[in-house]
């Protein structure tokens, strides 16, 4: 009789996971393709229009043509549900368009190997994911072989030392799933400790101070300004504060 609910639990479970993991993913990897060249960081949209798979019915963006300088920051203001962080999901090809084109110094990012873009990029947005797992190990992600002293100096810049230094175990520190120990504050620098770390020369900020109270949030903003420094930056944000060093701001 016991038997027979784990193996009712076994197929209930196999009908739900077996669909996904026989779906296709539609982003083509490009493993034989050439490695994006980077030069300025120049980004250009090119005509882009896009809906979501799931509601074709409804389009997003529609001939968006953006111009994005590299080494400046770029801020992207708007309605929530305007298509920000979709523009911003279109860069390291999370999504693609359903037609345009988006070139980073000329090159088309369709035609170029996929490792090679995303390993130029790094996002900070108020969705952090952690894992289950010490806080060392978590800002290491983004770096595998990073030395002690890069981690140290990544967490210090960030403002993450504030509230390791107050753990038990201080780095050694186990967070919990999705980092369900710390607050969304300390999420937020954990994720800008790990952009840090990585050192890409894009940086897409997605609404990368939303958790934070103001006083946090001054911290955070001088650990963004050494993070974006002479890179190419796209921030969304609602907060003035945030957008006040933009060469450029698009309102969509």
């Amino acid at each position: 009789a016991q038997i027979n609910v784990g193996i009712g639990q076994g197929l209930s479970a196999g009908k739900r996971i077996l669909p996904i993991i026989d779906t296709k993913n539609l982003i083509e990897t490009n493993d034989d393709k050439l490695h994006l060249n980077l030069s300025t960081g120049d980004i250009e949209y090119k005509n882009i229009n896009f809906s979501y798979y799931t509601n074709k019915d409804n389009k997003v963006l529609n001939n968006i043509n953006i111009k994005i300088n590299g080494g400046k920051m770029t801020a992207l203001v708007g309605q929530s549900g305007s298509g920000k962080s979709t523009i911003l999901s279109l860069i390291p090809r999370i999504y693609d368009p359903k037609s345009g084109v988006i070139e980073i110094d000329g090159q088309n990012i369709k035609d170029v190997n996929l490792f090679s873009l995303r390993k130029e990029i790094s996002i900070v947005d108020q969705n952090t994911t952690l894992f289950d797992d010490t806080i060392y190990n978590n800002i290491k992600y983004a770096k595998p072989n990073a030395t002690d002293d890069e981690i140290f100096n990544a967490a210090k810049i960030s403002m993450c030392t504030d509230f390791i230094e107050k753990l038990e175990n201080k780095f050694e520190t186990i967070i919990g799933e999705n980092g369900v120990k710390l607050s969304g504050g300390e999420k937020q620098r954990l994720s800008i400790a790990r952009a840090l770390l990585k050192n890409s020369k894009i940086i897409l900020l997605d609404e990368a101070t939303s958790s934070l109270d103001s006083e946090t949030e001054e911290k955070i903003q001088k650990a963004i300004e050494e993070l974006t420094k002479n890179k190419t930056t796209i921030v969304i944000a609602h907060r003035l504060s945030t957008i006040l060093n933009s060469e450029r701001i698009y309102v969509i």
